[in-house]
């Protein structure tokens, strides 16, 4: 598996990257597949309640969904190991400091933080801090 492991260089490389747009969070529950893979989601995963979906704000308007609860995701593009320990943690604690929600969604080669839009610049700078050690 690749990846950086080590928590102090991964927190030294960490590189933040907020990207543009908002995303939402919903589920299909009673949706068949088709219409859940019409929907280019960001991503999914299957719960036992039914399919949890990432989609832009654009797509979940479309779709119908409710787009109350707007977040912007911020990409560590340091390329962390799926068996590294304690990043996730660490990027929780640092957020939650501030009263910030961390919604993490761990991919292969990057993790990305879902942050409420509202406080993706104050999480963003929060988040960049950790290069300054």
């Amino acid at each position: 598996m690749s990846g950086e492991m080590e928590l102090e260089t991964l927190l030294t490389f960490l590189k933040p990257k907020l990207l543009d747009g908002n995303f939402v969070f919903c589920t299909a529950a009673d949706m068949p597949i088709d219409e859940i893979m019409a929907l280019s989601a960001v991503s999914t995963y299957k719960e036992e309640e039914g399919v949890s979906l990432i989609l832009t704000e654009s797509a979940a308007k479309s779709a119908g969904f409710d787009t109350s609860s707007l977040f912007r995701c911020i990409t560590l593009s340091v390329h962390s190991s799926l068996n590294a320990v304690g990043l996730t943690a660490a990027v929780a604690n640092k957020l939650s400091s501030q009263g910030i929600s961390a919604n993490v969604v761990a991919a292969y080669y990057h993790d990305h933080i879902y942050v409420p839009s509202s406080k993706a610049d104050q999480a963003l700078s929060l988040l960049n801090e950790f290069q300054d050690y």
